[in-house]
């Protein structure tokens, strides 16, 4: 329960390329409240979260409309922070309720929002830092904020207008989780409501803050919290129940809490220096900032904006966690057997970061890569990222990419559950539901079998995903070893400065060992005939 923010006033015044494209281009203790009534209509539907769901079950007109008016409400962002002010909240958490807007109604991607609004309406030093807290922060517990609010409502949150939800959300994070006054935060959660449009909801609005605020937190999270010792500790750590299981087969018990807890910490900026352009040590002696522990194209940054740095403006170098630059690097570096031809393959490319990374060391080696991504637009992104690299984007299903057999390194970084990056977005692990990982790990496995189609014999293909759950990691590994024809390689060889990676052939990252996402990675090979 900390924050160390104080409540505070009204503030904020203050083609030359080389490469081408391709022509296809054509409960469990926090699953959420449960309804109070028995009512049956769209509003009660909860997903795997119970998380309230609105609209009709695969109503894709209103999805489209949706999106057609993303960029409408992005622009009326500014004039809600106008409307928030002339009701009297100040700029901080004018932005900060606008964002968590464009969350749930656009499923915008908080990461990317909150820096642009933070631009827009010019904020800085601390207005700055108080809206990246309680936007984040509200986010990152949402689970838990819903479950204080549900408690002292008279009704379901699914009755609960979304604007009106939103705003209580923000304010008892506020009270729960930072030092802000009680009546600042109550105050200003009512006047947002009036900002929404919600004039009528403002007494009862005021009714849940003011008793949330009549229970100390301590007792609120003794009084909400589940009777079984892991699901507490989920709660405790803002996480869904399922979340907290899938991280504890792997890590077990004792070092559970401290891998809840590096998920509501927000990670530094890794950059990386691309090989033959830049080394790690000249990025570092500019930017100022430390060189990586790990991969030796890293540098840490510990703040400011990446955009500001010249050797990212020239491409020179990007931002890319360190732990995906090791899978990168071990695509190139694991021992294939007989001569590489320099055929290599990223399978799963978008949106391009591990491609680019694979293409520069591909240039140095003289080889080339073919770069394979479904999606139109991913495949674009990858072009931006692949520059002048020997890298040729294919618009098409890894799973029958139309490429020839035969090429010697393979990269699969498989679709997944993204349980390895929830620090780096804070709304997702409310976002996602356990049902999810059989349809995920159906495609994994066909995209690897794949990839072994692909790759010669002697050849190697690495798999990996950024989650650590067994299902998407060792289960996929081990049916590959049972059905198809692949040997496992020793993946640790290939990080050797890395410590505490697992006990298995493969290696698995945590932010709180390494402080890197929690990637995983292992390197198969087809016999030679």
């Amino acid at each position: 329960m900390s924050g160390g923010f104080r409540s505070r006033a009204m503030s904020g015044d203050k083609n030359n390329r080389d490469h081408k494209r391709d022509g296809k281009q054509g409960k469990k203790p926090w699953e959420g409240p449960k309804p109070k009534n028995n009512r049956r209509d769209h509003r009660d539907r909860r997903d795997d979260n119970g998380r309230p769901q609105r609209g009709r079950p695969g109503d894709r007109r209103a999805r489209d409309s949706r999106n057609d008016a993303r960029g409408q409400r992005s622009n009326r962002a500014g004039g809600f922070v106008a409307a928030a002010r002339k009701a009297g909240v100040d700029v901080p958490r004018a932005v900060a309720y606008s964002v968590i807007r464009r969350v749930h109604s656009d499923d915008a991607f908080a990461n990317l929002t909150l820096p642009k609004a933070l631009r827009e309406q010019k904020l800085q030093g601390r207005d700055a830092a108080f809206a990246t807290e309680i936007t984040y922060g509200a986010l990152r517990t949402e689970g838990v904020l819903d479950a204080v609010i549900d408690k002292c409502a008279s009704r379901p949150l699914a009755d609960i207008s979304p604007e009106v939800l939103d705003a209580l959300r923000l304010g008892v994070y506020q009270v729960l989780y930072t030092r802000v006054e009680p009546h600042a935060a109550v105050d200003t959660t009512v006047r947002l409501v009036e900002a929404a449009g919600q004039e009528k909801a403002k007494g009862f609005s005021n009714g849940i803050m003011r008793s949330v605020t009549r229970t100390s937190v301590e007792k609120w999270f003794a009084d909400l919290a589940p009777d079984d010792e892991l699901a507490a500790l989920a709660f405790r750590h803002a996480h869904p129940e399922w979340i907290a299981r899938s991280f504890a087969e792997v890590l077990g018990p004792e070092e559970l809490e401290d891998a809840l807890e590096a998920d509501s910490q927000r990670p530094i900026v890794h950059l990386v220096a691309r090989p033959g352009e830049i080394s790690a040590e000249e990025l570092a002696l500019i930017t100022g900032f430390e060189e990586g522990k790990y991969s030796p194209y890293a540098v840490y940054m510990d703040h400011g904006d990446p955009a500001d740095i010249e050797p990212i403006k020239q491409g020179l170098a990007g931002v890319q966690d360190e732990g995906s630059q090791l899978i990168a690097r071990a695509v190139a570096e694991a021992d294939v057997d007989g001569t590489d031809t320099g055929r290599w393959l990223d399978l799963c490319a978008g949106p391009g970061g591990k491609a680019a990374l694979l293409g520069s060391l591909a240039r140095i080696d003289r080889a080339t890569v073919d770069a394979v991504e479904v999606s139109k637009h991913r495949a674009e992104l990858i072009d931006k990222a692949v520059r002048d690299l020997p890298v040729t984007v294919h618009v098409a299903d890894g799973r029958k990419p139309g490429l020839d057999a035969g090429f010697d390194r393979i990269l699969v970084d498989a679709p997944c559950s993204g349980l390895g990056a929830l620090r780096r977005r804070p709304e997702a692990r409310w976002r996602k539901s356990e049902s999810d990982i059989a349809e995920l790990t159906t495609l994994q496995f066909e995209l690897l079998n794949s990839a072994v189609d692909l790759v010669r014999p002697g050849g190697v293909v690495v798999y990996s995903t950024c989650s650590p759950d067994l299902r998407e990691t060792r289960g996929i590994v081990d049916r590959a070893l049972e059905e198809l024809n692949v040997e496992e390689m020793d993946a640790h060889a290939l990080i050797s400065d890395m410590r505490d990676v697992g006990s298995e052939k493969s290696v698995q990252m945590w932010p709180h060992r390494h402080g890197t996402d929690a990637m995983f990675f292992a390197v198969l090979r087809k016999p030679a005939v």
